[in-house]
């Protein structure tokens, strides 16, 4: 079923293009001012990113980009037939041993990226065609993503926003994304404490992604469709069924229709395979793909809730 578009999706038009005059480069500012005792996200090292200083998710003052493009590989209503406008940060606030892009979040080196070239980047994927401009792992660049978007919308920029995030994020930040975000998609990854702890070396993780989930919902709702079948705005989940069951899949899919929405919708995810730190030695309990009844028992649950599903 397809929520098709109402006008609590802001008749079509992206929300930040509805803020009042110089609310955005407020809101630009107040983050910038806080990487000074950096508390963007809820690691809260404070470190003094705009010096250059640099704590958990090791970017400073400037964002850094791995790659931008229109990715064809995304959710039906984010990609449609023109791609999504993918833009990947480095590095992460997280640090999953089987994170499957360990590359980009974890290590190597990419360029640093200023507020004009990274709101070029927004411009150059809408010349594209892209839908819609979705921002990958952005939770600890969200002040430099709000500086370049002003520069941006200066130059014309009129597509919705995507924050596509690990749902570790703290709520200051998320307020001030309210009336910028367009789309969230977060993923929910793990229920347990203990497991968030040994797997995403993230005890509050669950509890924090419960709370963003929730601001996410109150800011924007269930997810709406165009005519056509693309997103506009609200909330699309992801969760990646893992081996054991060790993510929590029947207390997450609970979650998401009680406490979120019954019409969440959500992309339940199969394609885990061992990454990053995960080999023989170390985390060899998951070693291994997902198998075929894992992945039954992770639909029956969503299946139970009610929840709306669809595949990549």
């Amino acid at each position: 079923m397809n929520r098709l578009l109402s006008t609590s999706c802001r008749d079509f038009h992206p929300s930040y293009l509805r803020l009042e005059p110089g609310e955005l480069k407020r809101r630009a500012e107040e983050a910038l001012g806080n990487l000074t005792d950096c508390r963007m996200c809820p690691r809260a090292c404070g470190a003094d990113r705009l010096a250059g200083k640099t704590g958990t998710c090791k970017i400073g003052r400037y964002a850094r980009v791995s790659s931008f493009f229109p990715h064809h590989g995304e959710e039906d209503p984010l990609r449609g037939w023109r791609g999504s406008g993918t833009i990947f940060f480095a590095q992460c606030n997280l640090r999953c041993v089987f994170c499957q892009n360990y590359d980009i979040s974890q290590s190597g080196e990419f360029p640093e990226v200023g507020p004009a070239a990274l709101a070029g980047m927004m411009l150059e994927l809408q010349a594209m065609g892209c839908h819609n401009i979705n921002f990958v792992t952005p939770s600890h660049v969200v002040p430099q993503i709000l500086e370049a978007l002003g520069i941006a919308i200066e130059g014309g920029l009129h597509l919705p926003l995507v924050y596509n995030t690990s749902a570790y994020d703290s709520l200051e930040t998320l307020h001030l994304l309210e009336g910028v975000i367009d789309i969230y998609m977060p993923d929910f990854k793990m229920w347990d404490e203990e497991l968030a702890a040994k797997y995403l070396l993230a005890r509050d993780y669950p509890e924090t992604a419960r709370a963003a989930l929730r601001e996410m919902h109150r800011q924007v709702g269930d997810l709406e469709l165009d005519e056509d079948g693309i997103a506009m705005c609200g909330v699309l989940v992801r969760h990646l069924v893992m081996p054991g069951g060790i993510a929590g899949t029947p207390s997450v899919a609970a979650f998401l229709a009680h406490d979120l929405s019954s019409e969440t919708y959500v992309n339940l995810m199969r394609q885990y395979h061992p990454q990053g730190r995960v080999n023989r030695e170390r985390f060899c309990e998951i070693n291994r793909r997902v198998t075929q009844p894992e992945f039954e028992e992770a639909e029956k649950a969503m299946t139970a809730e009610g929840l709306h599903r669809f595949d990549r």
